[in-house]
């Protein structure tokens, strides 16, 4: 257990000594304040107008109150995170290949499988800090714009469904990890990371999303209705399966790839 604690610890320390967790925040930064702009505008069209913000002739759907605006930012993590999530785990995995450090990695006293748990678990603590900074900042934006139908239970629900969203978006990551080691770099896996964001949105715009797994997380959020919101038993299967798979995937390769 110690030596585990160790592999975290020193994964992390790599993680905060890069730029990727001051990165990954500033990107997800833009989606707070891109709904609680959304919102501003819904609220009231007419000064939006007056502002210069929104053309006359533009038509908006969607009323500006908390349980919008929570469900936009459910919506906005499922998306947005598959980016930021990705890239992070791109980094962590990616970065051994591209920068010559993967052969003494492997040297060490250790077994490869407590590297990759090291790994996985060092970015999965992270992108949840990142998810509940971004949390934090979405509440106190929505709490300036002073937004209506405001309540406990709006706001434990809308809690809730964000870091549930959240959680499945990032289990959704660890394919990623799988990619950039197979391709021993960062250009495969991000591009993996943009065509499955692609794809996503393919698929639940001709309504397949509940069998793509990176169209779930979304879905679960209200992106295509309050109707196709509640997820089921198949639906948290096929994310489950694919997270997992991910990680056992990571695993073998580390363990019998050829990484001479």
């Amino acid at each position: 257990m110690r030596k585990v604690i160790s592999c975290v610890y020193v994964e992390a320390k790599k993680l905060l000594r890069s730029r990727i967790p001051l990165m990954a925040f500033l990107s997800l930064t833009l989606l707070p304040f891109m709904a609680g702009f959304f919102m501003f505008i819904l609220k009231d069209p007419s000064r939006a107008h007056r502002l210069g913000f929104l053309s006359t002739k533009a038509q908006l759907a969607g009323t500006a109150d908390w349980p919008s605006y929570l469900g936009l930012l459910a919506q906005a993590i499922s998306l947005g995170g598959l980016m930021v999530f990705g890239f992070v785990m791109t980094w962590i995995f990616g970065r051994e290949y591209t920068q010559g450090t993967i052969k003494d990695l492997l040297a060490l006293p250790l077994s490869r499988q407590r590297i990759v748990g090291a790994k996985f678990i060092a970015t999965t603590i992270l992108c949840m800090l990142l998810s509940l900074s971004i949390l934090t900042l979405s509440l106190i934006i929505g709490w300036f714009l002073q937004l209506p139908d405001l309540s406990l239970a709006t706001v434990q629900r809308g809690v809730l469904l964000f870091l549930f969203c959240s959680s499945l978006t990032i289990l959704l990551s660890t394919p990623v990890a799988f990619i950039a080691s197979a391709s021993g770099g960062y250009l495969a896996p991000l591009g993996f990371v943009l065509l499955t964001l692609i794809l996503a949105q393919v698929a639940a715009a001709i309504g397949y999303g509940g069998f793509f797994p990176w169209s779930i997380p979304a879905l679960i959020a209200g992106l295509a209705g309050k109707e196709q919101a509640m997820p089921t038993g198949a639906n948290l299967v096929i994310v489950l399966g694919t997270g997992v798979l991910g990680v056992i995937g990571t695993a073998l390769w580390w363990r019998y790839a050829d990484h001479c």
